[in-house]
């Protein structure tokens, strides 16, 4: 009977210590990620849902089936990146909206209001033009943003697709400025 409770006591002492060398995982989870890439994701989710919205205007006011392939090609790419970033965001504990960036357009390539109204009352050709112009300047911004992801970032994940954006949105970028008229 001896030999039990020293036992029991052994056991009970190695159950406290696995719990307390384990209690440290949630954390050290949750640190795989850091500022950086929280706004990576919060700037971006705007970012690209704009890129969504100026897509959606392709297909009732482009002259070029060009553009509207394009187009389509930017509104199927971005729109699940959206739901990613939002989900990291939720994963991450923090807000989908970055505090203090009620004014959106001042993030690198974000049109204006003003902008996009031009854009929606153009059609044909010119639309064609200035929907190249405007998403060259969006691309631009989205572009410089997914390097200081890369740069500052820490998410494996968010990383990963902050490359992806740049690769893509770089080749999408040579690929509308080709279809510009010169001069």
């Amino acid at each position: 009977m001896r030999n039990i409770r020293p036992r029991f006591v052994a056991t009970v002492l190695a159950v406290l210590a696995l719990v307390a060398a384990c209690s440290g995982a949630p954390e050290q989870q949750a640190a795989g990620h850091n500022e950086q890439d929280v706004r990576f994701a919060q700037e971006m989710i705007p970012h690209h849902s704009q890129a969504v919205d100026m897509a959606k205007l392709v297909p009732t006011r482009a002259a070029d089936p060009a553009v509207k392939a394009l187009a389509t090609r930017i509104e199927q790419a971005q729109a699940p990146e959206i739901e990613q970033l939002r989900g990291w965001l939720s994963r991450w504990g923090a807000p989908a909206e970055a505090p203090g960036h009620g004014g959106h357009h001042a993030m690198a390539g974000m049109m204006t209001g003003e902008d996009m109204r031009a854009l929606e009352q153009a059609r044909g050709t010119e639309f064609d033009r200035l929907w190249l112009t405007m998403m060259i300047k969006h691309h631009e911004g989205a572009v410089e943003m997914a390097r200081a992801e890369v740069a500052g970032g820490s998410d494996p994940e968010a990383k990963a697709l902050a490359q992806r954006i740049i690769e893509t949105q770089q080749a999408e970028i040579d690929e509308m400025r080709a279809k510009l008229p010169q001069g």
